[in-house]
């Protein structure tokens, strides 16, 4: 009997753009799919920065709810959306190939200014709900003004083209996907060993119930191991630092072609605090989360 997945998503152009791009996957290999559109917390509420949302997992919770109930097979979600703590009954059984995971400044041309760092005029008003990125945007410019900013990527460019800011903060992978058309804009691609990216950015992770045997066979085929090493670092050190959304935290692992590992990672108290940054380097994953965590405390204290 041929199996039939039900997808649950979130209905957001690129959250769309994710759950289509599973479904050609799962076509590739023989398995026809539906997609189950989900409005959750993050969608409904619109006016509030991500600070102000109360609990984890505002992106995500509703589609587990429907994943617990048997509504849908499985979940696409961006895995930097994912609280590190797994939801009892549910795992993420896969995860996929990485994308782009730096941040992008996309900045209004009309206020360019050349000779300052980032080429913002001083004051610039720069859009952003991340602590992460306000946190890293402060310092490197102290003088900027940050301002909320919600709504899908269409929505929030339109936001600039109207004036309403200077420059916003994307991720560089959703962008891509969607394949906007920046033209209108000027775009500085931030470096994530510098501006540290949320951990597992540019990562789609496939959740599944736990006792779902048949749908996550299906989904081991779809599976990125090595993806997964470096994700797994990533979120690990967010576990251990018991933060989620609202930690001003960035962290990134890449592996060699010598089978090294490197990790960045930045960190402040609040949004407003200094950031504190360390590079850590081992031949093997194992403990090097729990390492990157005791340097971070070690120099936060110094």
């Amino acid at each position: 009997m041929e199996h039939h997945i039900r997808i649950g998503t979130r209905g957001s152009k690129l959250a769309l753009w994710q759950a289509h791009y599973t479904q050609d996957l799962l076509k590739e290999i023989g398995v026809s799919s539906e997609l189950v559109i989900i409005k959750t917390q993050g969608d409904n509420i619109q006016h509030l920065g991500f600070d102000k949302l109360e609990g984890k997992g505002f992106f995500t919770k509703e589609i587990e709810d429907a994943l617990l109930r048997g509504d849908v097979d499985m979940a696409v979600h961006s895995m930097k959306d994912m609280p590190t703590e797994a939801v009892d009954g549910l795992v993420i059984t896969a995860v996929s190939y990485r994308a782009n995971p730096a941040d992008w400044l996309i900045i209004r041309k009309d206020i360019l200014t050349e000779g300052k760092l980032m080429r913002l005029p001083e004051q610039a008003v720069v859009g952003t709900s991340s602590a992460r990125r306000k946190a890293q945007l402060l310092s490197f410019r102290t003088d900027l003004q940050l301002k909320d900013i919600r709504g899908n990527v269409p929505t929030r460019l339109k936001k600039l083209k109207k004036g309403d800011y200077d420059a916003i903060v994307l991720a560089g992978a959703g962008i891509e996907r969607l394949e906007l058309d920046l033209s209108d804009f000027e775009v500085l691609k931030f470096n994530p060993k510098e501006f540290v990216p949320a951990p597992a950015q540019g990562v789609l992770a496939w959740q599944t119930a736990k006792d779902d045997i048949p749908t996550r066979r299906i989904l081991k085929q779809l599976h990125q191991t090595e993806v997964a090493n470096c994700t797994n670092v990533e979120r690990k050190v967010l576990n251990l630092l018991e933060g989620g959304c609202h930690m001003p935290l960035g962290v990134y692992c890449e592996k060699d072609q010598q089978d090294n590992y490197h990790v960045w990672a930045a960190k402040a108290d609040t949004w407003e605090s200094p950031v504190h940054r360390i590079r850590l380097s081992s031949k093997t994953k194992k403990g090097l989360a729990e390492a990157v965590v005791q340097r971070l405390k070690s120099v936060i204290h110094e």
